[in-house]
């Protein structure tokens, strides 16, 4: 995490060991990437860290100088060895290359007539090659090397040199940034046409460029308020772009304002305070009109009429309010207190500002206006079109999961992301794959979520949005309870609520211990799964959360039924299903009737495991369908009807093993054995090793193919060497191998795994 409003008091003493590896997985993220990957200059970086970096309390440096020194200094003097017409060309050919890529090497070699014999010597000493486009440098410190060794005056020359040569079409922010990286001093006139080319920059999705234009520009501007207008509208670009270490110091810089705060709290920091920075933020730009000249939270172009946030053209129909309101509202659902939302919405009806149709629903959901919710909520999932607002496609993604539509849900947050990358807008990209995960993990594509939130999970820790990543994690435990995980369930739910407990992140906090709960009840342990759902229940806003706790519900009707205590279940029940009706979803109308079967009395029970079974035929959770045929299944061996038993218990077999949860298959089995009937062996593909592993298993056992130790595997997944042992044992045993030998013949490059 780059922020932290409110942290817990810190240790004072200086971290016991001092690498990389010992990290919190998010700051060693984020060093490698800082550092362009490269290991020596991690090792080095580490140790040079405050105890709030560390911690991941403060942003990490971002000059090359304070990033490496000993590394840079190396490279500078091999530079320095060079002759000086080498030198002269590597110059050139680094400003062309960063820190913003021009690729206007050539022509500028062409228009000054210089001779690139000399990059001979560079390739004779290793340092740089002349490839097809320019030159090749051995990595990205080199190419650092080769522009800082430079005096002040031979970079100004060679920006100008490379501004003279961009002309052609689309070329004008570039040739920009080449103007401003050459110019003496401040200058009004060179401010202002900078600004014009980040404009550009930003229309065509290109933020890391607009970014570099904007703080330049701000670096030339003459003005203290106009300049830090400017760094207040880099630090958002920066943010988008997914550089929040950059951000942060520029918003630092700049002091940035309430909208600003709260996108950087909203993602990683206390969302109780991102809820109050967003709403006095939407309510002030709501009351002037167009805004206070301040940047938007969403990657677009400055709030001055031109264009709406999240890169919307104006004739979108958003508004900077608007899209404040719908962060606000995703504060509100990261900490749980959805009551809030009756805040925004008050905020939205005194500005006339038409809020996200999430904010309405949740409000009104709230309220137990169920109908009023399903109809905003369904006006939101609709917005789901191709090429649309990022934002707002997020947003009809999460109304649609609401509503227990996972096919479209899926569809949304796949337009939202696709829209995001187009637009630059990474953070909210990643944002996208958070809400993809459930969608592809809960229409029947296990191991595809479980891959879209360990990607989603890295990338979350490398642009700094901690708080996404905290929320995946406990998406991952879920994912693990269901496929019957229980180390990486533990370890994930454990590492969710240790970090969202003390910022009152609600929900990731109540979903790992729904994920807990999930795994004692599939493991049979009916008591322990009650005693945590009723927990969750019991928890208010920043511990636990309302939607979670009411998506649980089928799981705490059955943990209750097993231990005896029905009471509490059959109001929780009632309330399920009159949401179930309301928002018509077969899914949530089959939970529903299974709740009703497992609390009714002997053969009453069947019709409704058979109404069940009917609306799960026009559903997407195959998952719950297959534990729905589980539980009816055992209620018919009970009622000693075999033959259909069979059936049931069979046809549930089947579906835990593709779907690849072994210990639901158990189950499964023991009923199938308790009536004399053979279970069948698991399905596992002969000719696919995939389809005998959970997706954690599949992961780990392609970076082991690939060479990397326990100890690295569990540095890059944030889980113990311990867990990666027995991940690894598991693997072994699933495959009828003994040795990671047998395991590279079939991962590796020849394998049949694609």
């Amino acid at each position: 995490m780059v922020t932290q409003v409110n942290p817990p008091p810190l240790d004072r003493t200086s971290p016991p060991q001092r690498d990389a590896s010992a990290l919190p997985e998010g700051v060693r993220t984020r060093v490698l990437h800082a550092v362009y990957g490269d290991p020596r200059a991690a090792a080095e970086l580490v140790p040079l860290l405050t105890e709030r970096q560390w911690a991941g309390l403060d942003p990490l440096p971002t000059d090359p100088a304070a990033l490496a020194p000993a590394l840079l200094r190396a490279h500078r003097a091999e530079i320095r060895a060079l002759p000086d017409d080498t030198r002269l060309l590597l110059l050139l050919a680094a400003a062309d290359q960063y820190p913003v890529a021009t690729h206007a090497f050539l022509r500028a070699v062409a228009a000054a007539r210089l001779d690139t014999r000399p990059l001979e010597a560079a390739d004779t000493a290793g340092i740089a090659h002349a490839g097809a486009g320019g030159v090749v440098f051995r990595d990205a410190w080199t190419r650092i090397a080769a522009y800082e060794t430079a005096s002040p005056a031979d970079r100004r020359d060679v920006h100008r040199l490379l501004a003279r040569v961009l002309r052609g079409d689309g070329e004008t922010p570039r040739r920009s940034w080449h103007r401003g990286a050459g110019a003496l001093g401040p200058s009004g006139r060179l401010a202002a046409e900078l600004g014009a080319a980040a404009g550009q920059a930003r229309d065509t999705g290109q933020l890391t460029l607009a970014r570099a234009l904007t703080e330049r520009a701000a670096g030339l501007c003459p003005d203290p308020s106009d300049r830090t207008r400017l760094l207040t509208r880099a630090a958002t670009d920066a943010w988008h772009a997914g550089d929040a270490d950059r951000a942060h110091h520029l918003a630092a810089t700049a002091t940035a304002d309430d909208a600003l705060t709260g996108l950087f709290a909203l993602r990683a920091g206390n969302a109780t305070e991102a809820f109050d920075a967003l709403l006095a933020a939407a309510a002030r730009t709501g009351a002037d009109g167009r805004g206070n000249g301040s940047a938007p939270v969403d990657g677009s172009a400055p709030a001055d009429g031109s264009a709406a946030p999240g890169g919307a053209s104006a004739d979108d129909g958003t508004t900077p309010a608007a899209h404040l309101l719908a962060r606000a509202t995703e504060a509100a659902m990261y900490t749980g207190d959805l009551r809030r939302c009756r805040e925004a919405a008050g905020v939205a009806e005194r500005l006339e500002v038409v809020p996200p149709g999430t904010l309405g629903g949740l409000a009104a959901a709230f309220e137990g206006r169920y109908e009023d919710a399903r109809d905003l909520l369904e006006a939101a999932a609709g917005r789901c079109g191709p090429g649309g607002d990022p934002t707002l496609l997020v947003h009809a993604g999460i109304a649609a999961l609401l509503l227990g539509d996972h096919t479209r849900a899926a569809t949304a947050t796949v337009r939202a992301a696709a829209s995001a990358r187009a637009r630059g807008v990474t953070a909210t990209a990643v944002q996208a794959q958070e809400f993809r995960a459930y969608a592809e993990f809960w229409t029947g594509r296990p191991h595809a979520g479980a891959a879209t939130a360990m990607d989603a999970l890295r990338q979350a820790y490398a642009t700094g949005q901690d708080n996404g990543a905290c929320h995946l994690q406990a998406a991952l435990a879920m994912f693990a309870a269901v496929t019957g995980d229980a180390d990486t369930c533990r370890d994930r739910a454990a590492a969710a609520r240790s970090y969202a407990l003390p910022r009152g992140l609600g929900l990731p906090a109540a979903l790992a211990q729904w994920a807990l709960a999930f795994l004692d009840l599939a493991d049979g342990r009916f008591a322990g799964a009650a005693v945590r759902l009723r927990a969750l229940a019991g928890f208010g806003p920043g511990h636990g959360h309302r939607a979670i706790r009411h998506l649980a519900t089928p799981h705490y009707v059955e943990a209750a039924v097993r231990t005896g205590d029905t009471r509490v279940a059959r109001a929780a029940h009632a309330d399920y299903h009159r949401w179930a009706t309301a928002v018509r979803s077969p899914d949530d109308l089959a939970l529903s009737a299974r709740c009703r079967a497992l609390l009714a009395p002997g053969a009453e029970a069947v019709e409704h495991y058979r109404t069940a079974l009917d609306l799960h035929a026009r559903g997407t959770r195959d998952f719950e369908r297959a534990r729905t045929e589980l539980l009816f299944g055992s209620a018919l061996r009970r009622l000693r009807r075999r033959t259909e038993a069979r059936d049931r218990l069979a046809s549930a077999l089947e579906a835990f093993d593709c779907f690849g949860a072994p210990h639901c298959a158990v189950q499964a089995r023991a009923e199938l054995r308790a009536l004399g009937a053979p279970a069948a062996a698991s399905r596992g593909g002969d000719d696919d090793p995939t389809t005998r592993l959970t997706a954690q298993q599949l992961l780990i056992a392609r970076m082991a193919a690939d060479g990397a130790t326990n100890r690295e595997i569990a540095a890059r997944l944030a889980l113990s060497p311990r867990t990666i042992d027995h991940h690894l044992r598991g693997v072994f045993s699933r495959l009828g191998i003994r040795s990671r030998i047998e395991l590279v013949r079939l991962f590796g490059d020849d394998g049949p795994v694609r």
